[in-house]
């Protein structure tokens, strides 16, 4: 044998144990730090509670017995409510009065309106259009009655008085002066003649002292006579003479029958 096949059989053992030193110094390190590791505590187990059980209900109170059965209520039925009622227009209201009424003082007088005949005195009628109308009323022998009236909510009652004598007329005159004029109203009524001017020429006449009271138509002259004094001549500013004419007729009739009812007057 040589010398290093000697020296490796001695080097064998001697490896082996240097191996297992080093092995044990592994382990006892291990165990070392093993034992030096803080102990791991272990969870505590938990243990599920269970909800505490609910409280007993109270015991029910004692019922009192059943009350005797009550009769039901019969159904009442809803009242309904009243109907609200339409506003209707009233009704025109009816005349119970006649709305026209014509007397006179002569009986059977024929009565006109607006020109139709409608009756003889006493009349009366509601059948007349409300508004202006032209009221006729004649008898004969006697002078006639007219007069526009106006139909309303109110009757409309005319006497007509033909056995009165009636004079109330007028008209617009000059006055003829030896030497000029003056303008003026001639106006007559039952007082006499009156002559209304702002000249000095004014003068009142009674009718029983008229000595002549004349119409010229066709001179367009009206002449008046005082039975004790002076004589006065009219006319007018018109185309013709009617209004003159009008006015002397008005006059001599009221003045005929103021003789008349002289005449036929019983004596005092």
């Amino acid at each position: 044998m040589s010398l290093l096949s000697h020296q490796s059989e001695e080097d064998v053992p001697s490896r082996a144990g240097r191996v297992a030193l080093i092995g044990l110094i592994v382990i006892g390190c291990g165990v070392a730090a093993y034992f030096s590791m803080p102990p791991v505590e272990e969870p505590t187990p938990v243990s599920a509670t269970a909800d505490p059980p609910a409280p007993a209900p109270p015991p029910a109170p004692a019922s009192d017995p059943d009350p005797d059965p009550v009769a039901p209520r019969p159904a009442t039925e809803p009242v309904p409510e009243p109907a609200v009622a339409a506003e209707v227009a009233p009704p025109p209201a009816v005349r119970l009065e006649p709305i026209l009424r014509v007397e006179s003082d002569v009986p059977g007088a024929s009565v006109f309106l607006d020109r139709a005949y409608l009756g003889t005195t006493p009349f009366e009628t509601t059948a007349v259009p409300l508004g202006p109308h032209r009221l006729v009323v004649s008898a004969s022998g006697h002078d006639g009655f007219a007069r526009n009236i106006e139909i309303g909510d109110e009757p409309v009652v005319i006497d007509v008085r033909f056995l009165e004598i009636r004079l109330d007329t007028s008209v617009t005159v000059v006055h003829k002066h030896r030497f000029g004029s003056c303008e003026g109203v001639l106006h007559a009524n039952l007082d006499g003649m009156h002559y209304e001017t702002t000249d000095d020429d004014a003068f009142s006449i009674p009718l029983t002292e008229i000595d002549r009271h004349e119409i010229d138509y066709l001179e367009h002259t009206l002449t008046l006579k005082h039975r004790e004094g002076r004589t006065y001549n009219f006319t007018d500013e018109q185309d013709t003479a009617d209004a003159l004419f009008v006015f002397h007729r008005d006059v001599e009739r009221a003045r005929t029958r103021l003789a008349t009812s002289a005449r036929e007057a019983p004596p005092r």
